[in-house]
């Protein structure tokens, strides 16, 4: 499997690997009629942008890895008690 592919499907890296496979499978259900899955498309969408400003807020605090670890994820998830996305 090629490097990038590797990294993309890797959990530590990519926190919305679920929401991306959802949205991939309702495509793939739905004969690619992209209307149908709109709403898997929005939360991915939401899982982006929240996993970034995450690490925005990171970076300007000096935390290395700016992209937290599957598991500093989910304390991250827990504390908050409901997903944010």
């Amino acid at each position: 499997m090629p490097l990038v592919i590797k990294r993309l499907r890797d959990p530590d890296t990519n926190p919305c690997l679920s929401e991306s496979d959802a949205s991939t499978r309702c495509m793939d259900e739905n004969n690619y009629n992209r209307e149908q899955c709109s709403s898997y498309f929005l939360k991915y969408k939401n899982c982006r942008r929240f996993w970034n400003s995450i690490m925005v807020e990171r970076r300007q605090n000096g935390v290395k890895p700016v992209m937290p670890t599957a598991t500093e994820r989910a304390e991250i998830l827990g504390a908050m008690g409901t997903m944010p996305y």
